[in-house]
């Protein structure tokens, strides 16, 4: 038995759940007389939607498999080795549900050196090894290819990437090491790093080809066909793949220089994963291989062992597991069709509604508003956002035609509602206004019709409360910009029915929504623990502590936006509408700023100025600030803030206004962008130890987000 089989069954016992992948061997001769050739398909043996993952066993069948086809390129008996993977999926890397569950260093150390030593016998047969990239390859789905001596890459594949810095890693099994030395550090520092901060952004099929990442791209209808035809005159010599050269001088650290901005830019040095990349990626200059991957182990373990990779690994699980089974979501075979949408209002965010509405249920849907010039600018909206997808091939001037026949605006609400089984206000944030909305629509709106409401922070229970069906009354809160951010939160109101309510949570997965069950509370999830958090800085600007000082403050949190660009993006005017409201319901905890009610009725759109390229105060904003004389440090500010937000997460889980933990930060996730290497915030704050200074117990039970006991 092999040192690297020893190793993998050994690791096998940490993985007690693994989905298994098999390398299954098959051997024909390639055209043109090229010769017998043997290719390893990569397969889990589950339907071709489920991905491919390597976990122990899974890198032990393809040992396997490379010690069947090392003995056969020894003897002559191949030409050459190529490896693919089941229809549409290469492969997406380390089987992750493994990973969170290893508690010792020693453990994560044998994974990062079973990986290498499986995908190092691919660069050290005795004949020209082949990838073929034919779906989506992520991790070590891409690395495995990189210890290749070949790589073609289908231009169908939606797909690509090495997501580790993105979850709390680094590409452990030869991707920093040997991306560089492939296509040069610049150009790894941007798939490696800055795609990753960049919320995990993926690369296509041409993207990967135009990188230098693959030498040939071909069609998917017959990719495999045409990649072994291109294999054939490789290894005739009718074709030679030319490479450029990398630079190992100046452009190389200047590319690591690059790639520590991008990270302090996003993470602020609060994350190791991007830094410890980084540092492997410099010393791989040199282009000695073997120190590099035994650099990649060394730092896969570390972090492993770290409770960044936990709380990555935490989000993902979120987002792909509880974010499509939603808690406490009523039975689904309660829901009604929705076979029209009315939407009132007709302003931009009543507009981008009704465009989603439009694209995902592609059915008739209807605007209101008060005049028809408004209605009339709404429908125009709509419209030109259909012409842009058709301008850049999203969709044909088949579809784009009737989607615009679809989409109509009109005066009367009883001309547009009639017949619509679902309608949503998006009207000027006042209880009044909306009240009066919604006694409109009743009166002319089916009986079985769905009323929602986009409040962001109004009582829906109250909003309800002048009907005659309350019932169908849901809040149905999207967030800006609406085709963006994936969170849906679905409000339920103390008399809103089941049914009502299986038909938000049905109609949210038709809009491919992340949907959350929240209960009717001032500002529900997001908006509250927003505003709790940007209070507390305006709370100690209004103090005295100078403004940068403040926003730096949190800069550790590594948040997509300091707290006052996130401001100039809600809008001064909502942030203020919203303490306002929590300020109603809770005096204690949430004050209205002075300086923030100066700031609006002064008309100013947010606290800075970009003239010069970045943000800086504002003149007439700063003359407008009145401070007091208490000056805090960053680390003072940083402990009152988070133990603001500590405070506040506490009391809405004793509220109930959601069922546990996880939906608070799924919520933060995806409706705020907050970082998955913070878990979204409860890990964080148990990780830094806030949650048991302010609350007396952690938010999560170990080994949820942390290392298991």
């Amino acid at each position: 038995m092999s040192t690297t089989a020893e190793l993998l069954k050994q690791a096998s016992d940490l993985f007690p759940d693994e989905v298994v992948t098999s390398a299954h061997v098959r051997h024909f001769d390639l055209p043109f007389g090229a010769g017998r050739f043997a290719l390893i398909t990569l397969d889990n043996g589950l339907d071709h939607t489920k991905p491919t993952t390597f976990g122990p066993a899974s890198l032990a069948n393809l040992n396997t498999a490379v010690d069947q086809v090392e003995k056969e390129a020894a003897e002559g008996a191949i030409v050459g080795v190529g490896i693919t993977g089941k229809p549409f999926i290469f492969a997406v890397g380390a089987d992750l549900k493994g990973v969170e569950l290893l508690k010792e260093h020693e453990h994560a150390l044998a994974i990062g050196k079973g990986g290498h030593e499986v995908f190092k016998r691919l660069s050290k047969l005795a004949v020209p090894t082949f990838a073929y990239y034919n779906g989506a390859a992520m991790g070590g789905g891409v690395e495995v290819g990189l210890h290749c001596s070949y790589r073609t890459v289908s231009a169908a594949i939606p797909a690509f990437s090495l997501p580790e810095v993105f979850l709390g890693l680094v590409p452990g099994w030869g991707g920093c090491t040997l991306l560089p030395n492939l296509i040069g550090a610049d150009k790894a520092v941007s798939v490696i790093i800055e795609n990753s901060l960049n919320q995990n952004k993926q690369l296509k099929g041409r993207q990967v080809f135009d990188l230098g990442i693959a030498d040939a791209i071909f069609e998917g209808a017959d990719f495999l066909e045409q990649s072994l035809i291109w294999t054939a005159q490789v290894l005739k010599g009718d074709i030679t793949v030319v490479r450029p050269v990398i630079d190992r001088g100046e452009a190389w650290d200047q590319a690591v220089a690059k790639g520590r901005f991008i990270a302090d830019g996003k993470v602020h040095g609060a994350a190791p994963a991007a830094y410890r990349a980084l540092d492997i990626i410099a010393a791989a200059k040199d282009g000695d291989l073997q120190q590099g991957f035994d650099a990649e182990d060394q730092a896969l373990a570390d972090l492993i062992m770290g409770g960044e990779l936990r709380a990555g690994i935490y989000a993902f699980n979120l987002v792909q597991k509880r974010g499509k089974r939603p808690a406490g979501a009523p039975d689904k075979n309660l829901a009604r069709p929705v076979t029209k949408v009315g939407v009132v209002g007709a302003g931009l965010m009543a507009s981008q509604l009704a465009l989603l509405f439009l694209r995902r249920l592609e059915v008739p849907v209807v605007l209101t508003d008060i005049d028809q010039e408004r209605v009339d600018k709404g429908v125009g909206y709509v419209h030109a956002e259909i012409d842009k997808l058709l301008g850049k091939g999203r969709i044909n001037q088949d579809k784009a035609n009737r989607l615009k026949a679809l989409v109509t605006g009109v005066l009367d609400k009883a001309e547009g509602f009639a017949d619509a089984d679902f309608v949503i206000e998006a009207v000027f944030e006042e209880i009044g206004v909306k009240q009066q909305v919604f006694a409109e629509v009743e009166a002319v709106a089916p009986a079985h019709a769905i009323l929602a409401t986009n409040t962001s922070s109004l009582s829906v229970t109250e909003m309800a409360s002048k009907l005659k069906h309350p019932e169908r009354v849901v809040g149905f809160h999207f967030f800006n910009p609406v085709a963006v951010l994936p969170l849906l939160e679905i409000v339920r109101g103390e008399k809103t029915d089941d049914a009502s309510l299986a038909t938000a949570f049905a109609v949210a997965k038709k809009l491919k929504k992340t949907a959350v069950l929240v209960k009717d509370a001032p500002a529900f999830v997001v908006n509250r623990i927003l505003t709790r958090f940007m209070g507390e800085i305006q709370n100690v600007i209004d103090e005295g502590t100078p403004v940068e000082v403040a926003e730096k403050a949190v800069e550790p949190l590594g948040l997509p936006m300091s707290p006052l660009v996130l401001l100039e993006l809600v809008g001064p005017a909502i942030g203020l509408h919203v303490s306002e409201t929590l300020h109603g319901a809770f005096p204690d905890r949430f004050k209205v700023s002075p300086n923030l009610k100066a700031v609006v009725e002064a008309g100013k759109r947010g606290f800075y100025v970009y003239d010069s390229g970045k943000p800086e105060l504002d003149p007439e904003v700063a003359a407008l600030l009145k401070q007091g004389d208490v000056v805090l440090t960053e680390e003072q500010v940083r402990a009152r803030v988070l133990d603001a937000v500590a405070q506040e997460i506490g009391l809405m889980l004793d509220e109930g206004v959601v069922a546990e933990a996880q939906d608070i930060d799924l919520c933060l996730i995806t409706g705020a962008g907050w970082p998955f290497h913070l878990g979204g915030i409860t890990p964080y704050l148990d990780r830094e130890g806030v949650s048991e200074r302010v609350n007396g117990k952690k938010f999560l039970a170990p080994g949820v987000a942390s290392v298991p006991a």
